[in-house]
């Protein structure tokens, strides 16, 4: 069983806990060095400080869990052990390898009604497409997204309007999704990305 960090306990990331646990995985909250791979998962904000940028549309940002998730990020990345971000978690992993994040965006968040919008998507990515095809429906409930690339990631799949919505790392195995996977469920296939995810995490 692998066992996968979700730190910052101050939230309780139910939805993500349920996913993992319900596809095997064992979540661990407090003891970083016991885990073989991390999800960061989405939430507020990245403050603009940490891409070298002063706050133009950023909100409701916390910088303890920036530090603290990009500490996260560091230590997996170091170990090459296999690193998720869902939503905010892209973005994190793209400010932490130095890129940066359009700060306020419109079309991509939730609905009136709080439930998440939808856009369509389209692929290069190999495994994306082996488990979604090469356009696809996704999910949406963010405002910021990913400007200028960080070091070594390279976009794998883009919104209709260009919005990058999954990146890669070219040679640590380092992924991350824009929209909300865990909130898919397996009726939708939304699971089976993070399948595909604990699966590779076993065999590195």
């Amino acid at each position: 069983m692998i066992k996968v960090f979700l730190g910052w306990t101050s939230l309780p990331f139910k939805n993500y806990i349920e996913a993992l646990t319900m596809l095997g995985a064992e979540v661990e909250r407090e003891d970083i060095e016991s885990c073989g791979a991390l999800l960061l998962p989405g939430g507020e904000d990245i403050h603009p400080r940490f891409y070298a940028r002063e706050v133009s549309g950023a909100i409701k940002m916390d910088e303890a869990r920036d530090e603290f998730e990009l500490s996260a990020f560091r230590r997996f990345m170091e170990r090459g052990r296999p690193i998720l971000g869902i939503c905010r978690g892209e973005q994190l992993i793209n400010v932490a390898l130095g890129g940066t994040l359009i700060q306020n965006m419109d079309g991509h968040g939730k609905l009136p009604d709080d439930s998440d919008s939808t856009h369509g998507v389209r692929t290069d990515d190999v495994e994306l497409i082996s488990l979604f095809g090469g356009r696809f429906t996704v999910n949406s409930a963010h405002h910021q997204a990913i400007e200028r690339l960080g070091e070594g990631l390279r976009a794998v799949a883009w919104a209709e309007d260009g919005t990058v919505e999954a990146i890669r790392h070219v040679s640590a195995p380092v992924f991350g999704v824009q929209w909300h996977p865990e909130r898919l469920r397996e009726k939708t296939g939304g699971w089976e990305l993070i399948r595909r995810f604990l699966e590779n995490a076993k065999n590195s």
